[in-house]
């Protein structure tokens, strides 16, 4: 990767990664995108930016040919618990942005990253180590859109030999910016509550397992599979991938190593709980760690212990 633009550039995983890929290939050469504009003095403000609706097929092709990226990260997207209150704006954006990113890879000759996630599978996919191949049968809107995004992005591939790349990414936890609608999110609330009131009320229950991976290992993971050697990828679109399995009592034992007085309670949500039940508790990651080198650095217990630490720094807690 040289030059390299980047969709959905505020998000929870794209402000951070603009950030990572600035510091790796350049700031002049990494073109951060969104819908709106970024708050100045944000990290993404402080290199190359254009306004971008994803859903303007037009105003896609514009900037790629302006810019004339060699790869395309596509992260613009709306997520679960969002997607369920809206199927069609989750439509619209998921798959209608999805086709114009892809549109302007194919006349730009562009490498093309765009993230599934464990929501391409549903309630009759195995549970326990999700195989890499394997029914997908999502019962959300947010997973029809992944897993039609998914073949989509094989169509290209095979139809019109785009080097299309992407992985199932499973709840991410990171510190920067706040999630964006989520299901997996109590996994990054329950750390600030756990700092700011030392209690949090859960709204996924007990003894629910969910795959999880800190952020630092996700932007290492969009970093190294764009730079793999594409002759080893067999799967292409997309790869498990996941650096840990917990529920929320397992995240407060870890909290409470820290902060012994912290309380979890529960007011469960049906919408996001029912989510949550459709999804794996944990995947077999073999097939990204065969293909490109996956190998997570982060576990629950080194993720709560620096989660805590940054989170006291950017909240100014002593």
């Amino acid at each position: 990767m040289k030059n390299i633009l980047v969709t959905g550039a505020l998000g929870q995983l794209g402000s951070e990664l603009v950030a990572h890929l600035r510091g790796i290939y350049g700031t002049d050469n990494v073109l951060a995108t969104d819908i709106r504009k970024p708050q100045e003095g944000t990290r993404v403000a402080e290199g190359p930016f254009e306004l971008l609706d994803v859903t303007d097929g037009n105003g896609f092709m514009e900037v790629t040919r302006k810019r004339r990226p060699d790869t395309i990260i596509h992260l613009a997207a709306i997520l679960s618990a969002t997607a369920e209150k809206n199927p069609m704006l989750a439509c619209n954006i998921n798959m209608g942005g999805l086709m114009a990113g892809l549109e302007a890879a194919r006349e730009a000759g562009s490498s093309f990253f765009t993230p599934s996630s464990i929501g391409a599978f549903g309630p009759s996919t195995p549970k326990v180590m999700t195989p890499q191949d394997t029914i997908q049968r999502p019962r959300t809107i947010y997973g029809v859109t992944k897993v039609a995004g998914e073949l989509l992005c094989d169509y290209y591939h095979l139809k019109f030999g785009v080097d299309t790349r992407g992985v199932r990414f499973p709840g991410l936890i990171g510190y920067v910016t706040p999630p964006g609608g989520g299901t997996t999110d109590y996994a990054v609330d329950i750390f600030y509550d756990a700092i700011r009131k030392k209690s949090y009320t859960s709204y996924i229950a007990a003894g629910t397992f969910m795959d999880m991976m800190y952020m630092p290992d996700a932007l290492k993971a969009v970093v190294d599979l764009m730079e793999a050697d594409p002759g080893r990828l067999v799967h292409r679109n997309a790869f498990n991938i996941t650096a840990m399995s917990f529920d929320p009592e397992m995240v407060a034992n870890e909290i409470r190593k820290h902060i012994p007085e912290f309380r979890l309670d529960y007011e469960v949500d049906p919408v996001r709980q029912r989510i949550a039940d459709s999804w794996p508790n944990s995947m077999d990651c073999s097939a990204a760690a065969l293909e490109w080198g996956f190998k997570p650095a982060y576990d629950l217990e080194g993720m709560a212990a620096d989660m805590l630490l940054q989170l006291r720094k950017k909240l100014v807690v002593t």
